[in-house]
């Protein structure tokens, strides 16, 4: 899991996801103790972890919700009704740790309560279901920047692609047969096994958050993908230890064999999609594989050599491990480690090194094909350019941030525009905070993310017209009308507005309307709109 791309990414970058995977990571581990002994109390703080999880980031925390609860079911050492009566135990905890924050806000009267952005009706369930819920799956989320075509084509490979691939898939193959050879060898275990249980959670994760991520038709980003980070590690951990420790038997030396295969062609054709990165890593990867494969393979032959070595058979959560001491197996499994993470480790370590900033990152060097760092190619990005700008949203319309790569007028328009935070110049800054504390915001200007960098270069309220991509109603043009007949707004400044779009049209109108009745004026090439005295 430290190799991942994705996640050495987003666990130093400022951004819901990290915190949402350390709580469905936290909710796994409880759900794993509560099996072992149908103790209540793991299960209902599993289902705490889950309410919290669903605050960080919404309904994305109920991908992981039925692997568990199979789990649970399944092998838990309790009888059926007292199982299916902890479920539903869990499911309360879980409605009760997100619950009360969402009746505390229904509660509160619009007019006295921030208003809901990512809404078009200041609510925060329509957000929840809409926008952030069916939206997603669909591509119909009103208000949307951009509709599924511009996330990627969703298919079943979508997770390999050039958008996608080198974030995550380095070792995808190569688990989905660990899980399949650890199922296979433990079919006669019985139904409280907890290696059995395992698998299904960690498992049921990688299936149901891939294939939704796979096939979801509506906004996708690549640093989505830290999401899948915990099932993956879980299945590459459980499997590769305990299919070594079985290599006698021919089927989990075939299996794992196989599995070391499959990560080294996956590296192998991830590394190929960036040509000038590391050309030689890609055939040390594919050939490495093949060595090492052979070496575990070795091991399991009897009479060979350091492969004499018994090991234990899988029971329960018990792993006993056979030790490491014979000659020529730790080389054997330093090898085969080596050439599976060589290819995610690089990718980390060019992660590791390079300032990140904006609202869409990536992990990883630039790939042929993808329109810049999380940029796909249809947002018209050059590959490996800065997506420089407020780091952000977790689909309530907050963002904050400012790096390089932005736009120096008043927002790049388009995607580029509201995805990236503005950097002002001097000038402009000195304008904006002169006699600043005359008004209630020293400038408007169309975007969250536009907003932001200009806030943090004038350390002054900025109003963000239309919410995080300009398609709330929020302020409505009369409002932003009284606004300024009360003399609380300093500046409007320019920027282009997104065209052809769902959502709400205020923010269009809030601009022809200042437009027509306002006289420009320009600072250091930004377009602004002096609304105050």
């Amino acid at each position: 899991m430290a190799l991942t791309p994705a996640a050495v990414l987003m666990f130093r970058f400022n951004n819901p996801d990290a915190l949402l995977v350390l709580l469905m990571t936290g909710a796994a581990y409880a759900v794993l103790r509560s099996i072992q002994d149908a103790r209540l109390r793991w299960l209902l703080f599993a289902g705490a972890l889950l309410g919290f999880g669903f605050l960080t980031k919404q309904l994305q925390v109920l991908l992981v919700v039925p692997g568990f609860a199979l789990a649970y079911l399944l092998a838990a050492p309790a009888g059926v009704g007292k199982r299916l009566l902890h479920l539903l135990a869990a499911g309360a905890a879980m409605a009760v740790a997100a619950g009360w924050w969402l009746a505390a806000v229904e509660l509160i009267p619009a007019a006295d309560r921030p208003y809901i952005g990512g809404s078009q009706n200041n609510s925060i369930l329509e957000l929840t279901l809409g926008y952030n819920g069916l939206g997603r799956l669909n591509g119909e989320e009103t208000g949307s920047v951009g509709g599924g075509g511009n996330w990627g084509t969703p298919g079943l490979f979508r997770l390999f692609n050039s958008e996608f691939g080198g974030q995550i898939a380095w070792l995808l193959p190569a688990v989905l047969l660990l899980a399949a050879g650890l199922l296979w060898l433990g079919r006669r275990a019985p139904r409280t096994d907890a290696v059995r249980a395992s698998v299904i959670i960690w498992g049921s994760w990688v299936g149901v958050t891939g294939l939704t991520f796979s096939f979801m038709a509506g906004i996708i980003h690549p640093y989505y993908m830290v999401a899948l980070a915990p099932g993956i590690a879980g299945l590459a951990g459980l499997g590769g230890v305990l299919l070594w420790q079985r290599r006698d038997r021919p089927v989990a030396a075939a299996v794992l064999a196989a599995a070391v295969v499959a990560a080294g062609a996956m590296a192998a054709e991830l590394l190929g999609r960036t040509a000038t990165y590391l050309p030689w890593l890609r055939w040390v990867a594919l050939l490495g594989s093949l060595a090492a494969a052979g070496l575990v393979l070795a091991a399991a032959v009897p009479g060979i050599k350091g492969a004499g070595t018994k090991a234990s058979g899988i029971k329960g959560a018990g792993i006993r491990s056979p030790g490491l001491k014979a000659s020529g197996i730790m080389p054997r499994t330093t090898a085969a480690l080596a050439v599976a993470l060589a290819g995610p480790l690089a990718y980390s370590l060019s992660t590791a090194s390079t300032a990140h900033s904006g609202s869409i990152v990536s992990a990883g060097p630039a790939v042929s094909g993808r329109g810049g760092p999380g940029m796909p190619p249809a947002f018209g990005g050059a590959p490996g350019a800065a997506a420089g700008g407020a780091t952000a949203a977790n689909g309530n319309g907050t963002a904050a941030g400012r790096g390089p790569g932005a736009s120096g007028a008043g927002g790049m328009g388009g995607l580029g525009g509201l995805l990236g935070a503005s950097t002002p110049s001097a000038a402009l800054v000195t304008a904006l905070q002169t006699d600043a504390g005359t008004f209630t915001w020293a400038a408007a200007v169309v975007g969250s993310n536009n907003a932001a960098g200009y806030q943090l270069a004038t350390q002054l309220p900025v109003m963000a017209v239309g919410g995080f991509n300009g398609t709330d109603p929020a302020p409505t043009l009369e409002q932003f009308q009284q606004y300024v007949a009360d003399g609380k707004i300093h500046y409007f400044i320019s920027g282009r507005m997104m065209q052809g779009e769902t959502g709400s049209d205020d923010a269009a109108r809030i601009a022809a309307w200042v437009e027509a009745n306002f006289t420009a004026q320009t600072v250091d090439g930004t377009t602004v709109y002096l609304l105050a005295r």
